[in-house]
């Protein structure tokens, strides 16, 4: 593959803007970035039909002043025909995350997690659950016990009072530890003003540089995650941390409740209920992991 100016490798990576999306993408990116000289160049995109028009010409006017890629990166359904479009204005592999709203056989990798069940193929690679930006930091042992709230989704129907009842369950069995609570963009302002009121509860800003979570994880002996937040889930988990789920109530059971499940039954994090220090979880690190692939299968650096 033809590389840019100063010998680096041209990234393109497409964001829809979504946080989730982003620390998809930009886990693979950042696992690029620490095996080999990469470019990145950053597309907002919203507008998939204007992606549709610029596919059909066969121009992409929002790259015409970027240097040709040689890799195009993109989580969520918006950025899809971005990627085709411009795959096929400037040139490059379209590398998709998650499973892609068009058939699969249009990009050129598709990392999928294996809750979606993926059908096999040679431009499929399936993921233990979604990418991070997290890395495993096992060295240095944190000193309080942390705890990571989703909220409301399509797939699991949220209750404060069923929640706070947990944590108090978990407060009250573990009270030698520093607890700390962090909330997500989808956790009602109801809940965080209930969780205000806790004696020998630190509620966490949510921060503004978008590494709540990573800065959370860092000093955390343990982290009970509400079970609706898969992607808090994996990162816990990619970071190393011993890992317990607070229950949700689940409207039904679907591939992201089942993926939860398996996590359960392969003994990575413990049940809700289970207020013990849970079991160190296996090394998982799957953002480096499709680097690797990458890296041996197209731009052949050793």
């Amino acid at each position: 593959m033809q590389r840019s100016v100063g010998d680096a490798y041209v990234l393109w990576r497409f964001s829809d803007g979504k946080p989730g999306h982003d620390a998809q993408s930009l886990g693979l990116v950042q696992s690029l970035q620490a095996r080999c000289e990469i470019e990145v160049h950053e597309l907002n995109v919203s507008n998939r039909f204007a992606a549709l028009r610029a596919w059909l010409t066969g121009r992409y006017p929002a790259g015409c002043a970027l240097p040709r890629p040689n890799l195009l990166v993109g989580a969520g359904h918006a950025t899809h025909w971005h990627l085709l479009a411009a795959r096929r204005a400037a040139g490059g592999r379209a590398i998709v995350l998650m499973q892609p709203s068009l058939p699969n056989a249009l990009f050129d990798l598709c990392l999928i997690p294996e809750h979606d069940s993926p059908r096999p193929a040679t431009n499929v690679l399936v993921t233990t659950g979604v990418l991070n930006t997290q890395r495993a930091c096992r060295e240095a042992v944190g000193d309080y016990g942390l705890i990571l709230l989703g909220g409301p989704s399509p797939h699991y129907r949220w209750n404060d009072n069923e929640v706070l009842t947990q944590i108090d369950a978990l407060l009250s069995a573990r009270p030698q530890r520093d607890w700390r609570v962090l909330c997500s963009r989808r956790t009602p302002g109801s809940c965080l003003a209930l969780l205000n009121k806790y004696e020998g509860l630190t509620v966490l800003p949510p921060g503004t540089s978008g590494n709540a979570v990573a800065e959370a994880l860092t000093g955390a002996a343990e982290v009970r995650v509400s079970e609706d937040s898969v992607s808090m889930i994996y990162e816990s988990l990619t970071h190393g941390v011993p890992t317990g789920l607070l229950a949700v109530k689940r409207r039904t059971g679907n591939r992201v409740t089942a993926g939860v499940d398996t996590l359960v039954a392969r003994g990575w994090v413990a049940l809700p209920g289970d207020w013990r220090t849970p079991a160190v979880p296996p090394s998982l690190n799957e953002a480096g992991r499709c680097a690797d692939w990458i890296m041996e299968q197209w731009l052949n650096v050793n």
